[in-house]
Order: C-alpha cells, then structure tokens, then sequence
C-alpha cells in the first residue's frame, strides 16, 4: 500500500495501514524497513514467534550480538540493552552498555539491533497518538517511542546478522554481498542440471 509521505517513520506508516479496510482483519504486522535488504526470512520468523509467545508483549524486534568490535562505537549501528526476560531496557546509536573500566574482568555483551518490529494492531493503531519524547529526538530512533511511554518491546536473539544501508557507502557493500549470494545460488542450480 502507498501511504501519506508526511509520516516521520516506517512504524507511523504501518499504523497507517493498520487503521485502514487492509489491515482492519489482521492481528500481527511485520515491518521490514527498506534499509535491510538482506535481513534472512529465519530472522523475521523468529520476531514473529517472540511477539506470539507472550500475549502482553505489544511489540517485538531481533537484535544480534555484536561479533565485529568496531560496531560498538558506529552510531549507524543501533545497539540495544535488555532485561533479564528479553526485553528492551533501551535503545542507542552509543556503545551501551559503556564498559567503565577498560583494564578490569568485566566483560559485557554488546547486541545490535536489527531493522525489524513485529507489533500488535491494537499497539499499533495507538503509536502515532503516543507523544514524541525527547529521546526520539535525540537518538531518531522510532522505537524510543515505545519506551519513553511506558510499552514493553520483546527483543528476541537470532544469529542472522545483516548488513543494512546507513551511508552510501553501504550500498556497494550490500550489492557485493547480494552478487556473491547470487553466485552461489547460480553455482547451485549449475550443479543440478
């Protein structure tokens, strides 16, 4: 569906959607943004499943821990910090959590967020009435949203990390990714014959 281009995020546009004849009669949407072209179809299925396991979980989304150190300080790659039940405790362009003393035991585990929110139409329909906060705007991550008025967001592991688009940098990067897996796909399918 096209949709309004005033909306200020891709969850503003799914509630679009939501509220509209198409999405009176479904219950769970998936957004996939537009800058993770090679998010693994698992991974969707995995955020979906987080979201059904726990029906007072409005939202889901996936994160991945961090395997290449400098993404830790990229503000292009979002990380993300959980509670002990898997969920969100906050979302960040900043390396959290901050490891204080760099010369002691402590280790932590850095997780990166993933471009995916799986919602509840109800959650859904009430996002773009929620008051923007100031961490929104800050950090101009939608999902702060969520957090600063008081809903809980299921962050589910998967181990299928992605490279999403930030700078333009990032497109040559994906579409090597993107011939190389339709090499070995082609090589694949030569095989066969």
């Amino acid at each position: 569906m096209m949709t309004r281009a005033a909306h200020r995020s891709g969850t503003e546009r799914c509630a679009e959607v939501a509220a509209g004849p198409a999405g009176k009669d479904v219950d769970v949407f998936v957004n996939v943004q537009g800058d993770e072209p090679l998010l693994d179809p698992a991974a969707i299925d995995t955020a979906v499943e987080a979201l059904e396991e726990d029906p007072n979980i409005p939202v889901a989304t996936l994160a991945v821990p961090i395997r290449i150190s400098s993404e830790i300080m990229d503000p292009n790659v979002v990380k993300t910090v959980l509670d002990f039940e898997g969920r969100g405790l906050y979302f960040s362009r900043a390396p959290i959590p901050w490891v204080r003393d760099r010369e002691g035991s402590v280790h932590a585990r850095h997780w990166k967020h993933l471009g995916l929110y799986v919602y509840r139409r109800e959650a859904l329909l009430e996002f773009p009435t929620l008051p923007q906060g100031d961490l929104e705007r800050v950090e101009q991550l939608e999902q702060l949203r969520w957090l600063e008025n008081g809903y809980s967001i299921r962050v589910a592991e998967t181990t299928h990390d992605s490279v999403s688009v930030d700078v333009p940098a990032d497109i040559e990067r994906v579409e090597r990714l993107m011939q190389k897996v339709k090499g070995v796909r082609t090589a694949a399918s030569t095989d066969r014959t």
